[in-house]
């Protein structure tokens, strides 16, 4: 960011006696333009071009003092640079959940989406910490390892899909070990994890209970949420011959007990989220309870720009200079 400013800002009140350099200029020439009144030589008096155009040596004069007047009041450009030091990052691990109900559509346009949109917006609230996303459904892999790089998690969360890549079900122990192995041999301060499922534990070979002892003993707090709206909700219940899904009214069941005891035991906290606005409000609490402590310095670089002033002033006196000692040399 660029800013203008003046090191000797006081000398501008030199302005002010332009006034009384312009009246005495007007006065002092009026009393010294006697006219000489010679009966045999009327021709004297004749006005040429020349003293109609003679005040542009006293405009020069005035527009040269005004240039050198700005110059020592010493014109700078400064360039204001802030470099951000990070005392205490945070490695975060988002764990999500992929199975097909993730696509029920009481949130807007549906589960998955919504939590695209607000999670890509708590990305870039996390400025100095490093990023990981893991996603599950009856098995799970790491679809981003810890980095920060904004970007590329960004992208990686933007392809986030169910196209039964991976078998369907909601694994929530493997979803958590698996983003447990992501940060147990991180070197960051804090670790975090962040695991969202929209249902039950139904699939998988880890029990979740013992996934939140791993996080337990590698000091890695958990905030679990629950997303889906209370009852019944609209969700694909079966396959169609296209491929496509079928929706049909399906009872929203999350396993709120589960999700408690995970996030009590490894020190974080349970949210549960019933639509699309308190969503956004849980990733903004989270955020706000993982604070990253930031040390901000400033730097500031000053450029001199009064050489461009001083230099238009000489050349406007050398221009007056020879004015006065060739066209209004007779005049002066």
């Amino acid at each position: 960011m660029e800013n203008i400013s003046f090191l000797n800002p006081y000398f501008f009140w030199l302005f002010l006696i332009f006034p009384v350099i312009i009246f005495w200029e007007v006065f002092y020439h009026e009393k010294k333009q006697a006219k000489l009144k010679l009966p045999t030589l009327k021709k004297i008096n004749q006005k040429t071009f020349r003293v109609y155009l003679r005040p542009i040596l006293f405009i020069l004069r005035l527009i040269a003092l005004s240039l050198l007047i700005i110059a020592i009041a010493r014109p700078q450009i400064s360039e204001v640079s802030i470099k951000s030091k990070t005392n205490k990052g945070i490695d975060i691990v988002m764990a999500i959940d992929v199975s097909s109900s993730m696509l029920a559509q009481d949130l807007k346009p549906n589960r998955l989406s919504a939590l695209k949109r607000v999670a890509s917006e708590f990305i870039d609230d996390r400025i100095s910490d490093r990023i990981g996303l893991v996603v599950y459904a009856g098995e799970s892999y790491t679809m981003t390892p810890i980095t920060n790089d904004k970007n590329i998690i960004k992208k990686s969360l933007s392809e986030i899909s169910f196209k039964g890549l991976i078998e369907d079900g909601t694994a929530i122990g493997m979803g958590l070990a698996t983003a447990v192995n992501r940060l147990k041999n991180s070197r960051a301060k804090s670790k975090v994890i962040i695991l969202l499922t929209d249902g039950v534990n139904n699939s998988g070979f880890i029990d979740p209970k013992i996934a939140s002892e791993l996080a337990l003993e590698y000091q890695i707090k958990t905030y679990t949420i629950g997303l889906g709206s209370n009852g019944m909700a609209r969700a694909p219940i079966g396959i169609l011959p296209n491929g496509k899904f079928q929706y049909g009214m399906t009872k929203v069941e999350i396993d709120e007990k589960l999700l408690k005891s995970i996030s009590s035991v490894t020190g974080g906290q349970y949210f549960r989220a019933t639509d699309n606005e308190k969503l956004a409000q849980i990733y903004s609490s989270i955020n706000k309870l993982e604070k990253t402590e930031i040390e901000e310095i400033k730097y500031t670089n000053f450029e001199e720009k009064y050489r461009p002033f001083v230099m238009a002033a000489l050349i406007i006196i050398l221009f007056e200079f020879l004015l006065r000692n060739t066209i209004f040399r007779s005049f002066i």
